[in-house]
């Protein structure tokens, strides 16, 4: 705020001008469009030209880390969905892998393999929504309509393999909810393939176009110095020409068994932040054909009576005593537990009973295996830690997203703690925007693609 009191910005005292001061004081937000409804900007204008600036938050704060703290460890699974709930997927693994860090154990490869695939799904989700809703604000209704008709493709694959859209819960500590369904790689080519063509027509329309290049270039602009100042990550660090990526400075998962480039720009204003995400997602979709083609098997399912059986026929008989040869039956699933299957679940989930529940077949047809399900999800017992404190950090769609998890030895978290990728960029807020127009505002806000449940937590 340039030295300023919030009191001096609010009530326009001291500015410099004197008493006959001609700047303006106006609210953006929490109720202007552009806003979202979860950030106000207290605005000091001398005339369109923006003097000083207060960005408030919090509209949407929740308590994410204390509910996480108050239940056990897989129950902060669906909290993790309402953070960048654009693409909640890369939260949930990020989530999940912090707690595996303080267990020490390490996904199976098929596993890492689909979190990498889902997660780069995720990301251009997250990067069409932001280009889309950008150019929207700024007038190009048609892209808006382009991109999330594209979104739209990649939301089906998400629905696919989740079950769900967008409030998706399909991390597990230890593994996945369940494996990827049948057909899934030639889906994701045939989505990519028409993604593909929607990008081409954005490029088009926007990147060439006057207008859009007016209002964008050389608009928002932060130094490299000031960037790193400010602990930006993501497209935004990237478009001030820093090569940083989690991806690659700390490899995760199976990043490291994937070539992929890291796109930057060099002026760090906002149109080099669209060209910088509009690169990326041509590497999003790179890295998930590699991931695919690479997708090691699992063990395959092997009907040892020639038959599955239904989960009720199968609870029934291991209700009278029938067990013999019961736990080589494969069940035939509802399609909400499809993938779960007892080989299935071995490809996907870390061999653990501490911390994953077992395949239905042992939890509906042994003791054995109702006992371990029932110890993981009573109160008191579940997924325990050992005493220790661990950080895990991923690559966001807007940057570093990172869990610090501290452990007291119980079933739920001592401490969670989450470092949110577009809280920094949104402290920079009135430095981007202080000197220019009130117009500017709009797209310099939408550059930074500002997720309020992700922000505010």
């Amino acid at each position: 705020m340039g030295g300023r009191t919030r009191r001096e910005i609010y009530l326009g005292e001291g500015s410099g001008t004197g008493s006959g001061s001609q700047h303006l004081y106006v609210n953006m937000g929490p109720s202007h469009p552009a806003m979202h409804g979860v950030i106000r900007i207290v605005a000091e204008l001398d005339g369109e030209t923006m003097v000083n600036a207060d960005v408030e938050i919090g509209y949407l704060h929740r308590a994410f880390e204390k509910e996480c703290e108050a239940g056990p460890y897989n129950n902060a699974i669906p909290y993790t969905d309402r953070l960048n709930y654009v693409s909640p997927l890369i939260n949930n693994f990020g989530y999940a892998s912090c707690v595996e860090k303080l267990l020490g154990i390490e996904a199976t490869e098929r596993c890492q393999y689909i979190r990498v695939i889902m997660s780069e799904i995720s990301r251009i989700s997250d990067h069409l929504t932001c280009i889309g809703a950008s150019a929207m604000e700024l007038g190009a209704f048609t892209v808006f309509l382009y991109m999330i008709k594209a979104r739209e493709y990649l939301w089906e694959l998400v629905e696919d393999v989740t079950g769900a859209r967008l409030t998706i819960s399909y991390a597990r500590v230890g593994g996945v909810k369940a494996d990827l369904p049948d057909g899934f790689a030639l889906k994701v080519l045939k989505a990519f393939k028409e993604t593909r063509q929607v990008l081409e027509e954005v490029d088009k329309l926007l990147t060439g176009n006057r207008i859009f290049m007016d209002r964008m270039v050389g608009v928002g602009a932060l130094s490299r110095a000031e960037t790193i100042a400010y602990a930006i990550t993501g497209p935004l660090l990237r478009a001030a020409g820093v090569s940083y990526d989690v991806r690659r400075a700390q490899p995760y998962w199976a990043y490291d068994r994937v070539e992929f480039e890291i796109p930057t720009g060099r002026n760090g204003d906002n149109y080099d932040r669209y060209l910088v995400r509009l690169a990326e997602m041509e590497q999003s979709m790179r890295i998930v054909e590699q991931a695919l083609d690479a997708l090691p098997g699992g063990p395959i399912n092997v009907d040892w009576e020639g038959r599955a059986i239904d989960p009720a026929s199968y609870v029934d008989r291991g209700k009278q005593g029938k067990t013999e040869g019961l736990l080589l039956i494969p069940i035939t699933l509802s399609p909400n537990l499809a993938g779960l299957e007892r080989p299935v679940h071995r490809a996907v989930n870390v061999a653990d009973k501490r911390v994953v529940l077992p395949p239905k077949e042992d939890t509906y047809g042994s003791i054995e295996g109702l006992m371990n399900h029932f110890m993981l999800i009573m109160d008191g017992y579940g997924i325990r830690p050992p005493k220790g404190e661990a950080y895990f950090a991923v690559e966001g769609a807007n940057g570093e997203l990172g869990f610090y998890i501290v452990s007291d030895g119980t079933d739920r978290p001592y401490r969670v703690r989450c470092r949110p990728p577009c809280l920094p960029p949104m402290a920079a807020l009135p430095r981007m925007i202080e000197g220019e127009m009130v117009a500017d505002v709009v797209p310099t806000f939408g550059s930074i693609n500002m997720i309020a449940g992700e922000l505010d937590r």
